[in-house]
């Protein structure tokens, strides 16, 4: 029998976190004499009361974790934290029925971005600031998750950072805080450097916090139905420049503002990932420049490319126009684009540049082995050799993602979705990426029209992705429990 003390008592403490991070919002309401500020202290109260409840129910001398409890810990707190994150949406505004809310929670905590919300220029500012904090937390969340835990429990291939990501698992807690540290503070100064750019460019102090909590996330939720789009301009160069320091791995920020800059340029995930955002960005850009009117504005096109491609790249999601209207090749790239994400250890999402740099190496070696089958040809990443279980976790990893996100097409499609939805929304769910594309899909980018099954299995994708499928599947196998 798996004890559950250990794994209750951190979700507990981090609920009452998040009760005391709705204090927040209630006070940008009640700064502006908005009278929804009373729904932020009732939710504050109640999720700070479930939180001490579960903290003190189970509290104890935790300082290790067994694989198991791993596991139950990174999955369950994912799936605890909408439930508390949803109640100003159900109790407050936009009054919204409990699967839109946990929709619209899940959403924010796994950085995708897709909103369920159709006019979200009514809301109140405190509503705003909420999913922006949602979007923030979770995207630290993940970076502790993706260092600490997913290195010692071997999923997708991430056990090749264990000696970078830092102990064994017999004293996962203790490291789990020391990196968590380390990790906030760049985390607070990026997002502080990013408001005071954006104010900097002509934002609002309030919309500056906003979207630079959602940037550095590489969330992308707004408080305007436009996206990015009400704030053209530098404020996208600004923004580009900020998500890709934000879906970069965080241990290399840190060894930078040590004074240590070379292991970041040196990083072969660094390198590849601004180099195929290049390629991307090229390729739209030419196709674009080709079939451009004799009148539209060639600095205006670039700078919508660029910044559209890095969002998408990033799995950001922020939009500053209409990408439907590039044309089918564009949107192809750009599809790809999101399935590849961006660096592991940061806040992207997707599949991450260090697994696809696997398969390569993986499929390079096997043609070689055509050519000269009785010659050895050791893997190796950055000069370490890459251990078979490592290459075996990743292709396991691929095998998983490809597999559920055809699944997920074909359940949203046969809930009545257009194909071109069924897939975007499959896309956008599975890989954490915000947008998606479709008749079904609102003006503002809203998921509202959609049947209440295909929000379910959304919710699902965006759970599943931002956990790297196997820390999840793996619980519902009976030998895990047995173990």
């Amino acid at each position: 029998m798996i004890d559950l003390r250990p794994v209750a008592h951190p979700i507990g403490k981090i609920v009452v976190a998040v009760g005391g991070a709705m204090l927040l919002p209630m006070l940008v309401d009640l700064w502006h004499n908005d009278p929804h500020w009373m729904v932020f202290l009732e939710c504050a109260l109640i999720t700070t009361v479930a939180g001490t409840l579960i903290a003190v129910a189970t509290r104890g001398d935790y300082r290790s974790l067994k694989i198991q409890q791993a596991f139950l810990l990174t999955s369950g707190l994912w799936a605890v934290l909408p439930v508390f994150g949803a109640l100003p949406f159900v109790l407050g505004q936009p009054q919204a029925s409990f699967m839109d809310a946990y929709f619209e929670a899940m959403s924010g905590v796994t950085t995708t971005g897709t909103t369920v919300f159709p006019d979200l220029d009514s809301l109140p500012r405190g509503t705003h600031l909420w999913r922006a904090l949602l979007q923030w937390m979770g995207g630290l969340g993940i970076v502790v998750v993706a260092m600490v835990f997913l290195p010692v429990m071997k999923v997708g291939g991430m056990q090749f950072f264990r000696s970078e990501g830092f102990d064994t698992l017999g004293k996962v807690l203790p490291r789990a805080g020391e990196i968590a540290s380390e990790m906030t503070w760049i985390y607070v100064l990026m997002t502080g450097a990013c408001a005071i750019t954006y104010m900097l460019l002509g934002m609002t102090g309030f919309d500056a916090i906003v979207h630079a909590m959602t940037t550095c996330s590489t969330g992308g939720f707004s408080n305007y139905d436009a996206s990015f789009g009400a704030y053209l301009g530098g404020p996208e160069w600004a923004a580009s420049v900020f998500m890709i320091m934000a879906s970069v791995p965080f241990i290399r920020l840190v060894q930078a503002m040590r004074g240590n800059v070379v292991p970041l340029w040196q990083d072969r995930q660094v390198r590849t990932y601004l180099r195929w955002i290049f390629y991307v960005c090229a390729l739209i850009l030419s196709y674009r420049l080709f079939y451009m009117h004799q009148d539209a504005n060639l600095g205006e096109v670039i700078r919508e490319t660029v910044f559209n491609t890095i969002s998408t790249f990033s799995g950001t999601g922020f939009a500053s126009t209409d990408m439907m209207a590039w044309g089918h090749l564009p949107l192809a790239l750009l599809i790809i684009a999101g399935l590849i994400g961006g660096c592991t250890g940061s806040t992207g999402c997707s599949v991450k540049i260090f697994r696809y740099l696997v398969l390569l190496e993986a499929v390079r070696a096997q043609i070689r082995r055509m050519h000269t089958p009785h010659r050895v040809y050791p893997l190796r990443y950055e000069g370490h050799p890459l251990d078979k279980d490592i290459i075996d976790s990743v292709m396991a990893f691929f095998t998983l993602f490809m597999l559920t996100f055809g699944l997920l097409i074909v359940g949203l499609a046969m809930t009545g979705l257009h194909p071109r939805t069924a897939l975007t929304a499959a896309w956008t769910a599975i890989a954490n990426v915000g947008p998606a594309w479709g008749p079904e899909i609102s003006a503002n980018g809203s998921v509202v029209d959609f049947p209440e099954a295909a929000k379910l299995m959304m919710i699902l994708g965006m759970y599943l992705g931002r956990l790297e499928l196997v820390s999840v599947l793996v619980l519902l196998l009976p030998r895990f429990w047995r173990s």
